[in-house]
């Protein structure tokens, strides 16, 4: 094996173990920061790829990070480039959960401990809206109104019409998919 897959490899498992060790938040929030280093800073991906693995990581079942890896690993270095973002991502929860459920009971009854976490879901709230304008951009650039219309109503029924979010997943997938198929019958570009 020659230096450059092992180069890429160790790349791959570092970028996606920083980012998962010190992202709070879950997948929403590792969405831009993955998009920042694989797009911006490595040049691995393009942006439109990373749009669509964002779309796909959420609509898929699981863990957003986990899927995202996984797409992003095997695009990048195939099965061992997905398995080893995989482990990149779930390896720092593991072993903070692993630490942290150990002094569990210093930690519940803890004020500043307390504090710090209510404190954070601000920044939480504050990189998952960041990564909703950047996709509603990107859609809204390309003057797509199908898809603009998708987004607004999907907001609206979910937000305010209580609507249960996989039933609204699943009615845009599927007008994504007849989308997808009329098109392709058409012999058009990729919608």
């Amino acid at each position: 094996m020659n230096q450059r897959p092992r180069r890429v490899y160790r790349t791959l498992f570092f970028s996606f173990f920083y980012l998962s060790a010190f992202t709070f938040g879950g997948g929403y929030v590792m969405l831009p920061l993955m998009q920042k280093k694989f797009v911006d800073q490595l040049a691995w991906l393009d942006e439109r790829e990373m749009l669509d693995y964002a779309a796909i990581a959420q609509s898929a079942p699981g863990a957003v990070a986990v899927d995202a890896s996984i797409l992003v690993g095997y695009r990048v270095a195939g099965i061992p480039g997905a398995a080893l973002a995989v482990l990149g991502t779930v390896l720092p929860p593991l072993l903070i959960l692993s630490v942290v459920s150990a002094c569990y009971s210093a930690f519940r009854d803890n004020p500043v401990v307390s504090a710090v976490l209510r404190g954070m879901q601000a920044g939480v709230a504050a990189v998952i809206c960041d990564v909703v304008l950047t996709l509603g951009r990107d859609v809204a650039a390309r003057r797509d109104l199908l898809s603009l219309g998708l987004m607004a109503a999907a907001f609206l029924v979910t937000y305010f019409g209580g609507l249960n979010p996989v039933w609204s997943l699943l009615a845009c997938g599927a007008v994504g998919a007849i989308r997808a198929l009329l098109a392709r019958r058409k012999g058009g570009a990729r919608p």
